[in-house]
């Protein structure tokens, strides 16, 4: 893992994309920022906020990852629409990904982030919910320049 800067170290992630949802019959754009913490006893924390061009309100998600072994992962996710869903993760030089399988809330999906040469992520992602609603994603994430604006008040209103 010590090719990726992703989840392992502190840092603000900034990134965009397409959602495409299958209640609405257009590719939807979105803006995105992750804020991931130290590693604290062997869990890393990371806040992930999520801005989808015509919703009003912001998405966030609450992800900790943790049990880390040479080539996979433990990750939980909270947010306020799905509650707590607990899923496993995988990694090699080039990717980071993990999915979600939860019974109790009907609630499944998966997201897989690949290295690019530049550091930065090209992501895809797929959930689908009990009443059959279906989210796809397309994206980039990047660290932003150093020195550049990263406090959430000056950015694009995430």
């Amino acid at each position: 893992m010590k090719n990726h800067d992703f989840i392992l170290k502190r840092n603000s992630w900034i990134g965009e994309g397409n959602i495409t949802l299958n209640m609405v019959e257009e590719d939807l754009s979105f803006y995105t920022k992750w804020q991931v913490a130290d590693n604290t006893t062997g869990k890393i924390s990371a806040v992930q906020e999520i801005q989808i061009s015509g919703i009003s309100e912001n998405m966030r998600n609450e992800l900790t990852f943790y049990d880390f072994t040479p080539k996979g992962f433990m990750v939980e996710m909270e947010n306020l629409n799905i509650g707590k869903v607990v899923g496993k993760g995988v990694f090699d030089e080039k990717l980071i990904a993990w999915e979600f399988r939860d019974n109790e809330l009907n609630f499944e999906g998966f997201e897989s982030y690949y290295l690019q040469d530049d550091g930065s992520y090209l992501m895809h992602a797929e959930y689908v919910t009990s009443d059959q609603f279906r989210t796809q994603i397309e994206g980039r994430i990047w660290l932003p320049p150093i020195g550049s604006i990263t406090d959430e008040s000056k950015e694009k209103d995430l």
